[in-house]
């Protein structure tokens, strides 16, 4: 069972990585009772009567997360049951490896389930395919803005024609691990003209974002390309910012040709899904949030004076050495990606 954010939480659980999901919103800032309160709030996934035999602590080095677990365990754990977790002594958590604030996140997760007696290694980041109906409409969807088809084929048929598109995606959670816009819409541009389709993605929030590229786009592409809206797929630049579930997104993602993106949460389906990448790293580095796995398929653009370069990744200003990538690095890295392995 996973307690946390559901959209991610079900697309595991649909792929068979997870059995059942908790929901528990609000993970950056943990309150120490959100779990069990959620346990309380969702008898349908953890019914009265059944208990909990381990708890895996897998949101930080705690002391909040750890705490929160440790309630769950209190309230329905079973005699001897464990909390796996880093060392904390704050949460009374022992017995777990230490924190290791250097190391790759991939790393540092592989060494904890390691440390508790499990297999693993970074290739467990490997989603398995989707079942039948997965990305097809099946599940809970994104409302009115959705993926939609005017002709009646349905999601599926919608993102199988998008297969083989370049997918921009030019959002990012603070100001300095985004890229600038004049030069999203310069890359698309770009790619137009050599002949790819492009589509670009953002939560619903980003939505002015991708429109600004997509207006910019079109201005250098001297009214060349157009844009895909809800009634159209077959422009040559399409906006599915705001219209995509987190499981149409990994649809998507599994037929792109590749995908361009910062330091951001897409790049981490795009290692999920095997889909090859351009990612544009800048306040942080790559040492630490990178690529794990297949690191032939993804390159990695972090123009930073020396290894030791730190910026801050919550900054309202884009990052000076993300800034110094240019719209032809950018090409040059896709030209240079491999093709897709077969499925």
């Amino acid at each position: 069972m996973l307690a946390g954010p559901p959209g991610p939480g079900e697309l595991l659980r649909r792929r068979g990585v997870v059995d059942r999901v908790l929901p528990v919103e609000g993970v950056r800032a943990l309150d120490e009772a959100a779990v069990a309160g959620a346990l309380r709030a969702s008898p349908d996934v953890l019914p009265p009567g059944r208990c909990v035999d381990l708890a895996a602590n897998l949101h930080g080095r705690g002391p909040q997360s750890a705490r929160a677990l440790r309630t769950v365990l209190d309230e329905r754990g079973t005699a001897g049951a464990l909390l796996v977790g880093h060392r904390c002594a704050a949460a009374g958590l022992d017995g777990g490896p230490e924190w290791d604030g250097d190391a790759a996140e991939v790393d540092r997760w592989v060494r904890l389930v390691v440390a508790a007696g499990g297999p693993c290694s970074a290739d467990d980041l490997v989603l398995p395919p989707a079942g039948p109906g997965v990305g097809t409409g099946a599940g809970p969807r994104a409302g009115a803005g959705e993926v939609s088809s005017a002709d009646g084929t349905g999601v599926g048929d919608h993102l199988r024609r998008l297969a083989g598109a370049v997918v921009l995606h030019p959002g990012a959670a603070s100001g300095s691990r985004r890229w600038p816009v004049d030069r999203w819409a310069a890359l698309a541009a770009r790619l137009l003209a050599d002949g790819h389709r492009v589509v670009l993605t953002g939560a619903g929030a980003e939505t002015e974002l991708t429109g600004e590229v997509v207006r910019r786009t079109r201005a250098a592409s001297a009214g060349a390309a157009r844009t895909g809206g809800p009634d159209d797929d077959a422009g040559p630049l399409v906006d599915l910012a705001g219209r995509c579930d987190l499981e149409q997104l990994a649809d998507l993602m599994a037929r792109a040709r590749a995908l361009v993106c910062g330091d951001t949460g897409v790049a981490h389906l795009a290692t999920a899904l095997r889909t090859p990448s351009v990612l544009l790293f800048g306040p942080t580095s790559p040492a630490a949030w990178g690529p794990a796995v297949d690191r032939d398929r993804h390159a990695v653009l972090w123009p930073a004076p020396d290894a030791g370069y730190r910026g801050d990744p919550h900054a309202d200003a884009v990052d000076p050495v993300l800034a110094r990538t240019g719209v032809d690095d950018v090409l040059a890295a896709l030209r240079a990606l491999p093709s897709r392995p077969a499925a």
